[in-house]
């Protein structure tokens, strides 16, 4: 029992001299993990309160330019891309280049499409959507070598702007006089089922005058082409023979 309350009043002297030489540094640690982490969580309920708040302005925005109220739209857009995220300021700034384009601001449109397509932090599918839409409103001021080499990579099948980008460098090989590999491209775009039917037609039309057959299933391009035809007026009756 003796050496048992010896051993605790070394342990006692231990802990004590423990807490003289270092108490106030881990208490100083306690405290500063605290504030860091009281910090972290008031500055995440901010981030988020911004972010709400951006994307309520961004649908009045988008309500505005409903409304038929563009320089309305443009303003509150402006305001939305003006430290936004990566995601909303992009989703603004496409808005804002499309207002922009249908007022006849074609170099403010490009310049706006082009910030988009150019910044590394927004999402890829915000990138290529402008690098399209830049491409597009651009594309008579363009060469087709730059068209293409843009677009190009985007212009296969399988991808989500294959029709869209392969329309585009369609358009630039023929241009170019590249009528062997306009024809072809197109074709395969009248082909592919995930690209839009307006898409499709279009390129359809372009692959057959290229002397290319893009036609899949004729059973149904006839079916939908009577579809859309105009019923025939009916004949009038035949008079009857004289008596």
């Amino acid at each position: 029992m003796l050496m048992r309350e010896v051993d605790e009043a070394v342990r006692q002297e231990k802990m004590s001299e423990t807490a003289k030489r270092y108490g106030i540094s881990i208490m100083a640690a306690v405290v500063a993990g605290l504030v860091g982490f009281g910090g972290y969580l008031l500055y995440h309920e901010n981030r988020e309160s911004k972010l709400e708040s951006r994307s309520e302005e961004l649908v009045r925005a988008i309500d505005a330019l409903g409304a038929g109220h563009p320089g309305e739209a443009d303003k509150a857009l402006a305001k939305v891309a003006d430290g936004a995220n990566a995601g909303t300021g992009a989703s603004a700034n496409l808005l804002r280049a499309g207002i922009a384009l249908e007022q006849g601001r074609k170099a403010e449109a490009v310049k706006l499409y082009e910030s988009v397509a150019g910044n590394g932090d927004v999402p890829a599918p915000y990138r290529d959507l402008a690098t399209i839409r830049a491409v597009a409103a651009n594309f008579d001021a363009m060469k087709p070598d730059d068209v293409i080499a843009r677009l190009k990579p985007l212009a296969v099948p399988g991808n989500a702007w294959f029709g869209s980008a392969g329309e585009l460098v369609g358009a630039a090989y023929l241009k170019q006089g590249k009528n062997d590999l306009a024809g072809p491209l197109f074709a395969s775009i009248a082909k592919d089922k995930d690209v839009p039917e307006t898409v499709r037609s279009r390129a359809r039309q372009l692959a057959g005058l290229l002397g290319f057959d893009a036609i899949t299933d004729v059973d149904s391009l006839v079916q939908t082409a009577g579809a859309g035809a105009a019923p025939a007026a009916p004949q009038p009756a035949s008079a009857a023979p004289a008596q």
